[in-house]
């Protein structure tokens, strides 16, 4: 399984770097080549050089020695270069293909995975299949090279050792098939305890006020402690592994050096060996090792770069339950009409639907309001319109095209959302402002938060539409991170507004004057609105009461009173605040 998801993911992230990859390989064969030469060389010179006083032979020869060395410095320098090229590009590729991919989830692929686990798999193992294609350009290219083209120079040179090599080879293949048994399922293991120390971190960053509110730091403080000594424990069985595995190699190494010179002495002794070839067959032999114990580095790198492919591979091959028409619809009109019509919802895995056979339509220039009890499936009724989910049964249509039919580019534009919990990004307020109309003036801006009761807040912030804003908005406070929420839907000036109790941190009387404002600023468009007070949506032209995922009520304000009993209940739960109000 491991093997087949690196070669997936080396497969496709490759095959644009070919040729910096073939280019990478033919300078690792000059300078293996070079490599192998040398021995040889050096052998010559000892035997027919300094054993014989030759002078000349020594300079000519060492002259090449240098030349052939210069060869493998340049090469091998190339080979790094263009091999960090390559692995440099192919990790920043595939992060973008993972990213890429995350954009087109559905809010179900996101819950699936995590935002922790999305995110460990973006840079972490990213980094790891990064690093082993770094080395195997690098290091790794070479070891085959070297250790077969070490072995024929060596069985040239003598043959009476070449069972040295055998053994110290097979013993070596041994050791790195151990190895690998074992470290396999601890790298998975690994990555798991990653995740799980970025869910526990992220959460308690996001919690920080739930946790000081509740004083639980001590119980947090465990919570961390428990995670990051799962992850330390791992990391420790990974390091002493990897430790134990050094000195053996080094041991074979030495053993085999040993024996080398024990029987090559004897070899020199009766005369069928000279000094040269000895020395030569040495280094033949250091060279394969080496090249076995490099070959066993990449070996370790592969379980866990393996277990991170197939984490990647888990992403980019995960298809959104959102799926952009094969032939979409380009065109619609610009009503801004919306009409559900029997739509029904289930979670995956839920056993009942959270919406059951809603109908009811959303005209342009009128507001439809949704309220009910807390579960009653408000918000994913809002989030079917935008196709965050789509309906499991019946269909959602805007200006009578089924929005699974749509482009989703044109879907989008054509809608205004503020969530349920705003969110704002690093940047500025102007910039935030902008998201959803990149190319709106001061003036808009201005005008928008002037409709969502923001520009009083904003004027004394120092810089005003510069003035910034950190991450998810936690310089400023809920009630105005919800007005700029809103202020950011009226500057892009869609046909379909749709508020998911976007209201609900405002003081009432903020509240009433935004509605004022709103209705004048959305007078030609459609917009639903779904709140918890009365207050919000008492003036809404058509009030659509949930309990349990189905309509109970639909009406106005005064004609649900009387009608409807859920409402009336509602109302009379609200009556000190309808009456301060």
């Amino acid at each position: 399984m491991f093997n087949h998801a690196m070669n997936r993911l080396l497969n496709r992230g490759l095959k644009p770097y070919l040729t910096q990859l073939f280019i990478v390989i033919l300078l690792q064969a000059f300078a293996t080549a070079a490599s192998l030469e040398l021995p040889t060389l050096n052998a010559g010179i000892i035997d027919n050089g300094v054993a014989k006083g030759d002078t000349h032979y020594i300079w000519v020869h060492g002259g090449y020695m240098l030349a052939v060395a210069l060869v493998q410095v340049v090469a091998q320098i190339g080979a790094a270069f263009f091999g960090a090229q390559l692995a440099m590009s192919f990790g920043r590729d595939t992060r973008a293909a993972v990213f890429d991919n995350v954009l087109s989830f559905s809010s179900r692929e996101v819950n699936q995975f995590g935002a922790p686990s999305l995110i460990t798999r973006t840079t972490n193992d990213v980094q790891q299949v990064q690093q082993l294609v770094l080395m195997t350009c690098i290091m790794i290219l070479g070891a085959p090279i070297t250790m077969i083209g070490g072995v024929i120079m060596a069985l040239r040179t003598d043959l009476t050792m070449s069972w040295i090599i055998l053994v110290a080879v097979v013993v070596l293949g041994v050791v790195i098939g151990i190895l690998v048994t074992f470290m396999g399922p601890v790298f998975a293991s690994m990555q798991k305890r990653i995740d799980t120390l970025n869910r526990v971190l992220r959460e308690q960053i996001s919690g920080i006020r739930v946790v000081r509110a509740f004083v639980r730091e001590p119980y947090e403080r465990d919570r961390f402690a428990v995670a990051n000594r799962d992850l330390t424990k791992t990391a420790l069985t990974v390091g002493r592994a990897m430790a134990t595995m050094f000195p053996i190699v080094m041991m074979i190494l030495n053993v085999s050096t040993v024996a080398v010179l024990w029987v090559g002495s004897k070899q020199i002794d009766a005369g069928n060996l000279q000094v040269g070839q000895m020395t030569a067959f040495l280094t033949y032999l250091m060279q394969i090792l080496m090249s076995v114990m490099m070959a066993t580095m990449m070996v370790i790198m592969v379980p866990r770069a393996a277990v991170c492919a197939e984490r990647i591979m888990e992403v980019i091959e995960t298809d959104s339950t959102v799926v952009p028409p094969e032939n979409p619809i380009m065109e619609i009109g610009e009503a801004g009409n919306v009409q559900l019509n029997g739509v029904s919802f289930t979670y995956p895995g839920a056993e009942d639907a959270v919406l059951k056979d809603l109908t009811f339509d959303i005209r342009p220039g009128t507001m439809t309001a949704v309220i009910g009890a807390t579960g009653s499936g408000k918000s994913t009724l809002v989030n079917l319109v935008p196709r965050l989910y789509d309906a499991t049964g019946g269909t959602v249509e805007v200006d009578g095209v089924d929005v699974r039919r749509l482009d989703p580019e044109i879907l989008w534009n054509r809608i205004g959302l503020v969530p349920q919990k705003p969110y704002l990004f690093t940047g500025t307020v102007a910039s935030n402002l902008r998201f959803g109309k990149p190319e709106a003036t001061d003036a808009e801006l201005w005008h928008a938060l002037e409709v969502a009761q923001a520009a009083d807040f904003v004027r004394e912030m120092n810089g005003e539409l510069d003035a910034p804003i950190s991450q998810g908005g936690t310089n400023v406070s809920g009630g105005q991170r919800q007005r700029l929420s809103i202020a950011r839907a009226i500057v892009k000036r869609p046909d379909i507004y749709i508020f998911d109790d976007s209201f609900s941190a405002l003081d009432v009387t903020t509240d009433a004057r935004l509605r004022a404002a709103l209705v004048a600023e959305t007078r030609d468009s459609a917009v639903l609105i779904v709140a918890q007070r009365v207050s919000t949506i008492r003036d809404a032209d058509d009030i659509i009461v949930l309990d349990a995922g189905r309509i109970v009520g639909r009406g106005s304000h005064d004609e649900l009173l009387k009608t409807c009993e859920t409402y009336a209940e509602i109302v009379d739960s609200q009556l000190s605040v309808e009456e301060a109000a």
